[in-house]
């Protein structure tokens, strides 16, 4: 019989895996507790590091549709559950494991399917949401600046000519 503890640990991962948008899976071995928290604080609020065992972990994900993760369920554990845009937790977690090779991505899963490490570091190369919508607006700003004087050129263009008339008429 399963103990209440371990049923409501996989309730709770179960339903992290139903909440958020995705999830990159860690291999923690050699972190510091001290380290653990540093990471913890790096990922930012919108990001859960969760420490599991793998067999919870895996009737989590199973209990919760996830499938294709259970390769990656080998060793010490360590799930990042990411809440809004993974861009920013992507990144930290590459910069985390730069400076500390004790912390090993181990790859994801994210919109319904599981992905590579390769994956994680793309997603990690992206610019964040903040900066891709500033670019955006930035060129549609450029593109209505040469609209506006693509209109008004034939106007000026036609005050020159009448002032050129009128000072030729002048002389």
């Amino acid at each position: 019989m399963a103990k209440p503890d371990k049923v409501e640990a996989v309730n709770e991962i179960a339903e992290r895996f139903n909440t958020a948008t995705a999830a990159v899976v860690t291999e923690y071995r050699g972190l510091s507790m001290a380290q653990l928290s540093e990471l913890r604080r790096a990922l930012g609020e919108g990001t859960t590091y969760r420490v599991a065992k793998n067999t919870l972990v895996k009737r989590a994900a199973e209990q919760s549709g996830v499938e294709g993760l259970d390769e990656m369920f080998l060793g010490p554990t360590a799930i990042a559950f990411i809440e809004g845009e993974p861009v920013d937790a992507a990144k930290a977690l590459r910069e985390f494991a730069k400076s500390n090779p004790a912390l090993v991505i181990k790859g994801g899963y994210m919109d319904g399917r599981p992905i590579s490490v390769a994956e994680v570091e793309r997603i990690a190369d992206l610019d964040s949401r903040e900066v891709t919508l500033g670019k955006l607006a930035g060129a549609m700003k450029a593109k209505l600046n040469e609209a506006a004087a693509a209109f008004a050129a034939p106007a000026s263009k036609m005050a020159r000519l009448a002032n050129a008339l009128q000072e030729k008429k002048g002389e």
